[in-house]
């Protein structure tokens, strides 16, 4: 799965880059509606969100893209929106709508804590939309259970404390998985620090899917600074990354 951010490089830039992400053979993209204060995104994502923003990139110009798109790739779409965007627009519930028909299939609300989340996670499902929170590998066993719960699609595991970011070593989600297991059927996803083919491998020995961003943002914005496509840049490492599936 993974993780672009809406409008960059370029404000025109999504499409192409979720074209490159299905042709890769990624089974769901994680889009991130640009927001100016990121929770627990490290420097690389950050500057992209920053760069969009100051680019003139706003959460319907993402949809549009989006919507744009949506003929041409059959790739599940999830948008990570912050809370914070969601009920500063005013009707998150409208959000969610004006979402849904611009192609997205899910949301993941990264920042909203599972004691503030009924409105949302109501929201999606009158939409027919998912919705996913986090678990992180500290959150006590009885708060993952009604984390879980809550959740439709998936569960995001954090596969490591801290901001998001590239790491040498393969992360132990073996802890946190199972106890999802033993309260979920859904399928679990892992983020936070995966940058290899290495990591997916050790990531999918237990979930059901892998989450990559920092690493890939940083290419993507690579390849714009030097004059190459961020597109075929994209499709390459993806394609690098899923060898860890074999």
């Amino acid at each position: 799965m993974p993780f672009i951010c809406g409008g960059f490089p370029e404000p025109a830039s999504t499409g192409e880059l979720l074209r490159a992400c299905e042709r890769a053979g990624a089974g769901i993209v994680e889009i991130g509606i640009p927001f100016s204060d990121p929770i627990a995104d490290g420097p690389v994502i950050a500057e992209a969100m920053h760069r969009a923003i100051a680019n003139g990139v706003t959460p319907s110009s993402v949809l549009a893209q989006i919507a744009e798109a949506r003929p041409s790739v059959t790739v599940g779409i999830v948008a990570m929106v912050s809370v914070s965007i969601a009920m500063r627009s005013g009707r998150p519930e409208q959000l969610v709508q004006d979402a849904v028909q611009a192609g997205v299939d899910g949301f993941i609300f990264p920042d909203a804590p599972i004691e503030e989340s009924e409105r949302l996670i109501r929201a999606c499902r009158e939409a027919g939309a998912t919705a996913s929170l986090l678990v992180a590998p500290t959150t006590p066993a009885e708060r993952v259970a009604r984390i879980a719960e809550a959740c439709s699609g998936f569960v995001y595991v954090l596969a490591r404390s801290g901001l998001t970011g590239e790491r040498s070593e393969s992360p132990d989600v073996g802890p946190i998985v199972r106890t999802l297991r033993r309260t979920t059927q859904l399928p679990i996803a892992c983020g936070f620090g995966v940058s290899s083919a290495s990591h997916v491998r050790d990531i999918v020995a237990h979930a059901d899917g892998t989450i990559v961003g920092s690493a890939l943002v940083r290419r993507i914005s690579n390849a714009f600074q030097e004059g190459r496509d961020p597109a075929a840049e994209t499709e390459a490492f993806l394609r690098e990354l899923a060898t860890g599936l074999a």
